[in-house]
């Protein structure tokens, strides 16, 4: 029980002692051993209870003192985060026998790199103790500056005290050792120093996994569908008619980066829209609604291309009004951003035409600003994983008039076309459900399908190569109706350039 007892006490002023750390050691254990296992080693000292002790019932006692080299008799502490000021303790002589008598102060510092298992660097004496002569038994108290070259450094070392001496046969007792720092052995890993995480930030997740590790506000990214790999979006615009069926009207290629704090809660969304093609004669909107999303969780939407004469009415934290949840319309009209090419049907799907360069639009979504969340709280990751991501486009309407041989459309806002079975926005006009080609029923969660379930909107995290203008989807893609009247249970791989699934005549 005693040595259980004097162990807890040891550890105690190891760790702490008041309010500057203290590394000590005072022999009251009695049996060197224990110290040997919270890291002290010694090399020709034993724990003695003889008359000669100083304080207590043991101090530390050297050898007979017959060498002048510093690793003959020693003691040297676990590894040590120095503070600064002095390393204390006391030391008296056996007899008064001897010519010479010294202690000896050196420091060694870690040397990771170092092949020999305890990683010790090199041995540097800063401070040589020599007992006054003529020599006597008295208690000497010492008080020896660490050096400011290792003072308060974030590199560990080891203290090295080496006693020596010639002639006679005098041993030195030494007691009440305190040395300002922090422990910082770990007696479980062969006593090296303490493996710290680094966390440059503060915010609790390691510099290692911290992809800001000098941003306390952010800490992760994830990517969708991945860092080097866009998605790409396919619609068809003449809902709730098939019309051509060919998957050219709007074609969008995506990536999202959504950038969280150590909470695990959304900081920022950068998405990344690439315009392809466009097949369409309609001035086709496109967007996106956060489902389940308050507006009022997102600080700032920017980045996003939308005309003064848009039908749109945005608030003014950038998202659209008079919305449930969060609706971010990228841009308002496909033909102001990319430009017809002056020849051939639409832009980019006819192989004759003069290719027309691709658009990036990077639309920037804030959800905490400088540590501070929207008014409606905070987003996590979970809330806002890439599958509350609602895709659609905003097509045109007729309006019953002829100009010449072609019919009048306007751009129309309820006239919304989603992936199947996505839910419309709040703006969204309902009416056209069940109308013309379209078998949505809302009640069932179908939406935006025909009655053999084939959609107006297709979404392919691999990447797509869209069809020429008015050559069917199914045409070019020759599995493409088994997998939608299948409800993808047959051939899911239908896009893939597998032998017999694709007719490349036909796929721009």
């Amino acid at each position: 029980m005693k040595k259980i007892f004097l162990l807890t006490i040891l550890l105690s002023a190891l760790l702490t002692s008041g309010m500057v750390a203290q590394v000590t050691n005072n022999f009251e254990s009695g049996n060197r051993a224990i110290e040997q296992g919270n890291c002290w080693a010694f090399g020709a000292v034993t724990y003695s209870n003889l008359e000669f002790r100083i304080a207590g019932f043991w101090s530390g006692r050297s050898n007979q003192l017959t060498s002048s080299a510093i690793s003959s008799c020693w003691i040297k502490t676990p590894w040590i985060l120095l503070g600064s000021g002095n390393i204390t303790m006391k030391a008296r002589l056996e007899n008064d026998s001897g010519t010479m008598r010294g202690i000896v102060f050196s420091y060694i510092s870690y040397d990771a790199s170092n092949p020999n298992a305890i990683k010790e660097g090199a041995t540097t004496t800063y401070y040589t103790y020599t007992f006054p002569t003529p020599h006597s038994i008295t208690v000497r108290d010492l008080s020896i500056p660490i050096p400011v070259a290792i003072a308060n450094s974030a590199n560990p070392y080891k203290i090295l005290i080496s006693f020596i001496g010639t002639g006679g046969s005098s041993r030195v007792f030494s007691d009440d050792l305190s040395i300002p720092g922090t422990y910082d052995s770990d007696p479980s890993n062969k006593c090296l120093p303490v493996v710290r995480v680094q966390d440059a930030d503060h915010d609790g997740v390691a510099d290692a996994d911290d992809a800001y590790p000098n941003d306390a506000n952010r800490a992760y990214n994830s990517y969708y569908p991945s860092l080097n790999q866009s998605g790409t979006l396919a619609f068809e615009d003449l809902w709730p008619a098939k019309g051509d069926y060919d998957y050219n009207d709007v074609v969008v290629d995506y990536r999202l980066q959504t950038v969280t704090n150590a909470a695990n809660e959304v900081v920022e969304v950068f998405s990344r829209f690439v315009l392809r093609a466009s097949g369409a004669s309609f001035h086709n909107g496109f967007g996106f609604q956060l489902d389940g999303i308050s507006p009022n969780k997102i600080i700032s939407v920017n980045g996003n291309s939308l005309s003064s004469s848009s039908i749109y009415q945005i608030a003014s934290n950038g998202l659209e009004s008079g919305q449930t949840y969060a609706t971010c319309i990228v841009f308002d009209d496909f033909f102001k951003i990319m430009k017809w090419p002056g020849s051939g049907s639409g832009i980019n799907t006819d192989k004759n035409a003069p290719f027309v360069p691709y658009v990036t639009l990077d639309v920037h979504l804030v959800f905490i600003n400088n540590g501070t969340p929207a008014a409606g709280g905070t987003v996590t990751n979970v809330e806002l994983n890439p599958g509350i991501f609602n895709f659609f486009i905003v097509g045109e309407t007729w309006t019953g008039q002829m100009n010449g041989n072609a019919r009048v459309t306007v751009q129309d806002r309820g006239k919304e076309i989603h992936l199947a079975d996505r839910v419309p926005t709040s703006l969204a006009n309902r009416s056209l459900f069940g109308t013309l080609d379209d078998d949505s029923n809302p009640g069932n969660g179908k939406y935006y399908k025909t009655a053999n379930n084939l959609p107006w909107g297709i979404n392919i995290i691999q990447g797509f190569a869209y069809p020429i203008e008015k050559a069917p989807i199914n045409e070019a893609y020759l599995h493409f109706i088994d997998w939608a009247a299948s409800a993808g249970a047959s051939f899911p791989d239908w896009f893939s350039n597998a032998s017999g699934y694709r007719n490349v005549i036909k796929i721009y």
